[in-house]
């Protein structure tokens, strides 16, 4: 263990007090149980002690479940399914308590629920929603949230939250995308209501530079182009992890790209050491490193 660890808050209403980065396993989908394991030994380094990850990350549960055996009770664990309807929701996280070796999960919850067709069958009769409520009741999890991309989801969370009491939302949130005033505003009044509601706000894309552009032969290890200025990635995280209507209480989920999470991971013990970086520094970082906006707010929702 280093002699600093990542800071912990409570996770919400779930009480659990998680490291305020938490480990996005969509980067252990494509990796072997070596490779996985050099990462969990990072983890422990940092005190990261809360889990991410989703039934469709390629064999990211597969990848964890020997360190859940080998670590008991040490981390907050988190999945998704992408599943809309009651059996298939209920199948989807059957087989990810089988894959992960566990009798039960900390958090499921439904993924990139933004398209309004989506949502409707994920809430209706024999809607997904109805066969993890179930699924709580049994004991097989013990919270349940909604995640999502893109411009319109912090108004789709909003309306989840109306329609279902959840424990936790998931969005993107960086201080590029705060420079649209729509979804700013979209966000601010989202981050009102969890506050309220002692809902969790977990965080993602603060990493991200740009799409990849066509024909870039750099090494792709998630589906959009990561800043590597380490600079500017740490002011990136700092602003996150620093600001918002909930001081010290958002949550941000490392890069699908490892070769990331050391850099991210000082960042955050840098944030809590200087604070809020100035929106001068981050509109510079906005020219000079190229940022641009992953999403249009339609089509590129999706992801």
């Amino acid at each position: 263990m280093r002699s600093e660890e990542i800071e912990r808050a409570r996770f919400g209403r779930c009480g659990h007090r998680s490291s305020r980065v938490l480990f996005g396993a969509a980067a252990l989908g494509h990796m072997s149980q070596d490779g996985a394991d050099r990462v969990l030994d990072v983890l422990l380094e940092y005190g990261v002690n809360h889990l991410d990850t989703a039934a469709d990350y390629g064999d990211s549960e597969l990848r964890l479940a020997p360190w859940l055996r080998a670590q008991p009770g040490r981390f907050f664990l988190a999945t998704k399914t992408a599943e809309r309807t009651a059996d298939g929701a209920r199948a989807s996280l059957e087989a990810s308590l089988v894959r992960l070796g566990v009798d039960r999960v900390d958090l499921i919850q439904l993924h990139n629920l933004v398209e309004e067709d989506e949502w409707q069958v994920a809430h209706g009769t024999n809607g997904a929603l109805e066969a993890l409520v179930r699924a709580k009741d049994e004991g097989l999890v013990g919270a349940i949230g909604v995640t999502g991309h893109g411009l319109r989801i912090a108004a789709m969370h909003r309306r989840s939250l109306d329609r279902y009491d959840y424990d936790s939302v998931l969005l993107p949130y960086s201080y590029l995308l705060t420079r649209d005033e729509g979804y700013r505003a979209e966000t601010d009044a989202l981050l009102e209501t969890c506050a309220e509601r002692d809902v969790a706000v977990q965080t993602i894309k603060a990493a991200a530079r740009r799409r990849w552009r066509p024909g870039d032969a750099s090494s792709h290890h998630s589906w959009y182009e990561p800043m590597r200025d380490a600079g500017a990635l740490s002011r990136s995280i700092s602003w996150v992890l620093s600001s918002g209507q909930v001081p010290g209480q958002l949550f941000l989920n490392s890069s699908s790209d490892v070769s990331l999470l050391r850099t991210i991971l000082d960042a955050a013990l840098m944030a809590r050491a200087s604070g809020p970086t100035s929106p001068r520094e981050l509109e510079s970082d906005v020219v000079s490193v190229g940022l641009e906006p992953l999403f249009d707010g339609g089509a590129l929702e999706r992801i």
